[in-house]
């Protein structure tokens, strides 16, 4: 499980950090640059989701660990 949340969460860094050459800071809210701060975001929540699947695990083994 490690290495699942490792490898997605350097796939999603990699995608916010792609997005982010993709906005014209000039007009943040036209074009493509709107779908690249939609990314971002989407890419950020993952980030946040896999951290919180990481933790969850980890409690869950130390629960089982105290048994």
């Amino acid at each position: 499980m490690k290495i699942f949340t490792t490898l997605f969460t350097l796939i999603a860094a990699g995608l916010i950090i792609f997005n982010i050459t993709q906005i014209d800071f000039n007009n943040p809210l036209k074009g493509d640059s709107v779908v690249a701060l939609i990314t971002i975001f989407a890419s950020l929540c993952a980030v946040v989701l896999l951290q919180i699947l990481r933790l969850s695990k980890r409690v869950e083994k130390q629960l089982n660990s105290k048994k």
